[in-house]
């Protein structure tokens, strides 16, 4: 079924594209020729030499299941073809399917990932009397649309299909005659919404009023579902209905239509959900709806509409009527596996050599896990029936919800549009995915993962690693990977290999079930590790104190470098082919992380992944940021709907000419005088208030080497604090009477580091070591970063950036004016207004006072 949404740069990671992306892309992607090569002056032609250019590479053949092998057969849901896709509908269903068989071709297994554009139904009918064009021209035009979006995003489908397509109408002509003669199929009358006006019966998607669904009342619900509440509804339950077209009250009429019967189906049905939804594995949200319909009672649905633009039914009496989109949709997972190839029963009647795995948004879960099922159960053949199914919820934008029907949020074009790579875009959406709830898309969230998280944590890693491996000998290693034996009796590196090894074991856990989401994030925790075995191992100072455990570290830090690449593929397939190319790694030969290959089993032996004597490329930053203005521009740019952002356009526009015709235009002497001097009051005030801004705060990740009370105040500790710096800074806290001393020992800590020192009781304090307290300060907390944060690592607020204050005089009074707007948030994050204190492995937060204040 059509992916449907509801009613329905921060620091700007620019990507750094390599030509070898770009080829990439064109490789995988075009279906043009490759154009040809800046011209070169080469020697004359032999003319006995045959000039003839070679044949042009034929398209490898379609894959088939293979015996002993796990063959994998992935789709996703068909993406209605009358809109541009939203950044909802691409990681509701599309982008998470990508993920997935990405992931599946890195483990070698043998896969194919099936989708394309669903085309029939009202949905068609409707966008072409919009655009006063026939069905055919709206399908062709938003087809090419979904393409180019999808391949921008680095979609790798195997095909990528249409349901207006002949293959479509022979197999679901196939089905629907298998159901009628094993009697699971009834005529009945019903009564239908019909128009006076247009002259013809309403298909749901033509008409739209108010939802009977007690508590909702939403005014546009349409007639086959509400947006608002996801309930499945009839046109004639509408209260007040409109035709959409004329936007008269139509009135109801009869006619005949054939009817599947769910119930008589429901034996095999339950026995199927109940096996498959354990052995499968299914998602806690698709279990939920899915209980939801069988409780209601399974009860016969229509499987026939009074349209034009469909399947035509081949029964006589029926000729001048089509298949409902819910019957014929799922089928085009069919009929596009029959238009990639002609053996496509081996895919899809082979139950006991393929898995079928669906992703999909919410809205679509019944359509997957009751009436498909039922229809191919129906016909008594042996088909591959879906084993996995991998839901999520919606993805909302800022304030309110991402809409095809009503233009809001940001849309595929868009995201093109921004200039920001598709890799952060993946990135982001990924980080994001609704797995279990609802999450929200804001600019500011995606300002601070790019600075943050790839800018800070994995382009930092990546980019310091093999910029010190490039440096020329005497300060580097020339770009070849130095020899590192006896590396697994470094205790620093034999701990990082058991941390990674760990984090790979996860990674596969989390991948093999489909929780795309811990699967990222278990990568992303090998970057962090990397981060701080870098800082920890002080390898600037070993290079020449001791070469032969510097070359362990940088050894084992390329191999985390090639792992990440390995690993974040499925996620940021472009980032993980710049990575290879500046390891100087084919990706078609390096890009694997299968068992049977040993590759899975260096984890626990990094340094083993790449060997000594291999020359790097040349290194290049990952990632740039996404600056302030970037993010409000874009905020703006894209607030309100599609149709309100064109208006503006227009508007601003109109005014540009207005401004045009009024350059060169005098204003009198005194006006201008007067003019100019508000503007220069205006301009201090609006500065004076950026001025003070959290960006002056110096915060950092610290580390507590030591804690002892103060020799002559019983309130008081004395902490020795590493906060990335030549030495530790002596810091004087107020804690005794809220944290044991035993509490303080090797524990990371937020620390304020330019206040002016200060003596307290004799000994001079360099920083502030920041706590959450209660309302009536009985208990107090420290801030605490991630286990996994650097030490040193500056402490980022989205939204906000500049450099520190060298020292918070008491003069400029900005620590004072800042203070009151930290706070521990509902969720335990420590915050400054609504924007968590964030490092590269993420966010800060306290252990149990919600709502506190920092100091």
């Amino acid at each position: 079924m059509g992916q449907t949404g509801r009613p329905t740069s921060t620091s700007n990671l620019y990507r750094l594209y390599s030509l070898a992306h770009l080829a990439r892309i064109s490789r995988q992607q075009s279906t043009t020729p490759p154009q040809s090569s800046p011209a070169r002056l080469l020697p004359a032609p032999n003319p006995t030499l045959n000039l003839a250019s070679p044949p042009m590479a034929s398209p490898p053949p379609p894959k088939l299941p293979v015996p002993g092998r796990r063959n994998v057969l992935i789709t996703s849901a068909l993406p209605y073809v009358n809109n541009v896709p939203h950044l909802g509908n691409i990681i509701g269903c599309v982008l998470s399917a990508d993920v997935f068989a990405r992931y599946c071709r890195l483990r070698g297994y043998n896969v194919i990932y099936i989708c394309g554009t669903d085309e029939y139904g009202t949905a068609t009918e409707t966008k072409a009397m919009e655009e006063k064009c026939s069905p055919k021209e709206i399908c062709d035009k938003y087809h090419a649309v979904h393409s180019e979006v999808y391949k921008w995003f680095d979609i790798k489908f195997d095909k990528f299909g249409r349901t207006s397509s002949p293959q479509q109408t022979e197999v679901c002509q196939a089905i629907f005659r298998k159901l009628m003669e094993n009697n699971w199929l009834t005529e009945n009358t019903m009564q239908q919404l019909y128009c006076d006006t247009c002259q013809r019966f309403l298909a749901d998607r033509l008409v739209e009023g108010k939802c009977p669904t007690e508590g909702c009342n939403y005014e546009a619900a349409r007639g086959d579902q509400c947006e608002n509440c996801s309930k499945l509804l009839n046109p004639t339950e509408l209260i007040d209905p409109k035709c959409k077209v004329c936007k008269n009250t139509p009135r109801i009429r009869d006619t005949d239509h054939l009817f599947l019967e769910l119930p008589l189906l429901k034996d095999k049905l339950v026995n199927y959900i109940n096996e498959t939804s354990v052995t499968g594995m299914w998602s806690q949200n698709a279990i939920q709806a899915t209980n939801a319909w069988l409780k209601e009672g399974l009860k016969s649905r229509c499987i026939t509409r009074d349209l034009k633009w469909g399947v035509p039914v081949p029964h006589e009496k029926y000729k001048d009527k089509v298949f409902y989109v819910w019957f014929d949709a799922p089928i085009g997972y069919i009929s596009i596996t029959a238009s990639y190839t002609p053996d496509w029963e081996k895919w899809w009647k082979d139950p006991e050599n393929v898995e079928l795995f669906q992703f999909m948004g919410k809205d679509n879960v019944p359509f997957h896990t009751v009436m498909f099922p039922s229809t191919l159960l129906g016909t008594g053949e042996k088909w591959t029936m879906m084993k996995t199914i991998s839901v999520t919820e919606y993805l909302n934008y800022e304030a309110g919800k991402f809409s095809k029907s009503h233009g809001i949020g940001v849309f595929g074009n868009d995201a093109k549009d921004t200039n920001i790579p598709p890799e952060v875009w993946r990135y982001y959406l990924l980080t994001n995915r609704p797995e279990v709830s609802d999450t929200l898309f804001t600019w500011a969230d995606l300002q601070a993962k790019l600075n943050s998280e790839l800018l800070n944590n994995l382009g930092n890693f990546i980019n310091r690693v093999l910029s010190f491996v490039a440096k020329p000998a005497g300060a580097g290693y020339d770009s070849i990977i130095p020899d590192a034996p006896n590396a697994e009796s470094h205790p620093l590196t034999k701990a990082l290999a058991e941390k990674t090894n760990k984090w790979v074991e996860q990674y596969l856990e989390a991948m093999e079930k489909v929780k795309l989401k811990q699967g990222l994030k278990s990568a992303m925790g090998i970057s962090s590790d990397g981060n701080a075995y870098l800082q920890e191992s002080q390898f600037w100072k070993l290079y020449k104190e001791d070469p032969a455990a510097c070359a362990v570290v940088m050894k084992t830090s390329v191999g985390l470098v090639y792992l990440l690449a390995c690993l974040l593929e499925p996620f940021m397939p472009s980032f993980s082919i710049e990575v290879l190319r500046q390891l100087n790694l084919s990706p078609e030969e390096s890009l694997s992380f299968c068992d049977n290959k040993g590759e899975s089993a260096k984890a626990e032996r990094p340094w083993e992944f790449v060997p000594a004597g291999h020359k790097i490329g040349k290194p290049s930053p990952l990632f740039k940021e996404l600056k302030d203005e970037e993010v409000e521009s874009f905020r703006n740019r894209f607030a309100g709907s599609q149709a309100e952002r064109n208006s503006k356009a227009q508007a601003d526009a109109e005014a540009k000419k207005v401004a045009d015709k009024l350059k060169g235009t005098k204003l009198s002497e005194g006006g201008q005088k007067k003019e100019q001097k508000k503007q220069s009051g205006g301009s201090k005030s609006k500065n004076a208030e950026v001025d003070v801004t959290v960006a002056k705060l110096d915060i950092r990740v610290g580390l507590i080497r030591k804690a002892e009370k103060h020799p002559d105040a019983d309130s008081l500790y004395v902490e020795e604090i590493d906060v990335g710096e030549e030495a530790p800074r002596t810091v004087v806290s107020g804690l005794v009477k809220y944290i044991p001393l035993e509490e303080m020992q090797n524990r990371k800590v937020c620390v304020l580091c330019n206040l002016k020192p200060v003596a307290m009781r004799g000994i001079k304090s360099h920083a502030m070591v920041l706590a959450a307290s209660n309302e009536d300060h009985t208990k107090v907390e420290l801030v605490e970063p991630p286990e996994s944060a650097a030490v040193g690592e500056r402490v980022t607020f989205a939204g906000y950036s500049g450099e520190p204050e060298a020292s918070l005089s008491g003069k400029s009074k900005t620590w004072e004016k800042l203070s009151a707007d930290l706070h521990s948030n509902g969720e335990l994050v420590a915050c400054y207004k609504d924007v968590a204190f964030t490092t590269s492995a993420g966010v800060c937060k306290v252990k149990t006072i919600a709502n506190g204040e920092i100091r």
